[in-house]
C-alpha cells in the first residue's frame, strides 16, 4: 500500500539541473509514494547533453531508468508518462492529485504555463491543477532572469503557484552537493506539506 490514497505528478522539463528530479524520485519511492511522472521532449536532450546517456522514451523503460538513476529498486510507485500522450488520466481535472511538481522548470515551461497554453503533456498537467485549484510548484532554474521570466513568474504567483527557485542555503552546514540539492527538494516538498526528507532545519537562535 502507497504512503497516499492519491499520487503526486512530477513533472521534469528540459532545464539544466536534472540532479532535483532524480532526488525526488529517490526519496518519494523511499517514502512509499505514488508518482505520475512525464519528462517533456526537450528533458530527452538536456540528459543526453548532461549525464551522456539516453533516456529512454517507451514508459515501462523509462521507469526503470528513473529507479536505477534514484538508485530504488522497488517501493512506492512510479508510472511514466509519454510527452505526448495529452488523453493521460493527469490531462484531466477529474483525476485526482496530491498536486503537482515541476522540477526542473524551464523559463520555456513558465511562459507556457503562464500563457495558459497546454502544447504538450506536461503543460496540460499543470494547467488542469490551475484550474482546478489544487497546488502546483515550479522549482525554477534559471539565472540571472530577465524581465520577462520575473513577470511569467509573478503571473503563476498571482495565480496561487508556489515558486520555489533551486537556491540553496548554508545554516544546514551542507558537506556536499547533494546536500545543497536535498536542501531544495525539501522545500519544494514542504509546500505540499510532504515531509521525507532528512535534513536539517533551521533551529533558530540558541
Amino acid at each position: 500500500m502507497s504512503n497516499n490514497s492519491k499520487p503526486l505528478i512530477l513533472g521534469i522539463s528540459g532545464a539544466s539541473g536534472l540532479i532535483y528530479a532524480v532526488h525526488a524520485i529517490k526519496y518519494l519511492l523511499a517514502a512509499d509514494y505514488e508518482i505520475e511522472l512525464v519528462a517533456s521532449k526537450s528533458t530527452y536532450m538536456v540528459w543526453a547533453s548532461e549525464q551522456e546517456t539516453r533516456m529512454p522514451a517507451e514508459p515501462t523503460a523509462q521507469e526503470q531508468f528513473w529507479r536505477e538513476q534514484a538508485g530504488v529498486a522497488v517501493g512506492g510507485k512510479l508510472r511514466c508518462h509519454p510527452w505526448g500522450d495529452v488523453g493521460a488520466g493527469i490531462a484531466s481535472g477529474s483525476f485526482r492529485t496530491l498536486g503537482m511538481i515541476i522540477m526542473p522548470c524551464s523559463m520555456s515551461t513558465v511562459a507556457k504555463i503562464a500563457g495558459g497554453l497546454s502544447s504538450d503533456l506536461l503543460e496540460r498537467a499543470a494547467d488542469v491543477q490551475i484550474k482546478e485549484g489544487r497546488k502546483l510548484v515550479i522549482v525554477p532554474r534559471e539565472t540571472p532572469f530577465s524581465l520577462i521570466h520575473l513577470r511569467n513568474l509573478t503571473t503563476l504567483a498571482e495565480t496561487g503557484v508556489r515558486v520555489v527557485p533551486a537556491i540553496p542555503a548554508w545554516y544546514h552546514n551542507p558537506q556536499s552537493i547533494e546536500d545543497l540539492v536535498d536542501f531544495v527538494v525539501a522545500r519544494a516538498l514542504d509546500q505540499l506539506d510532504i515531509d521525507c526528507i532528512p535534513i536539517q532545519r533551521w533551529q533558530g537562535s540558541k
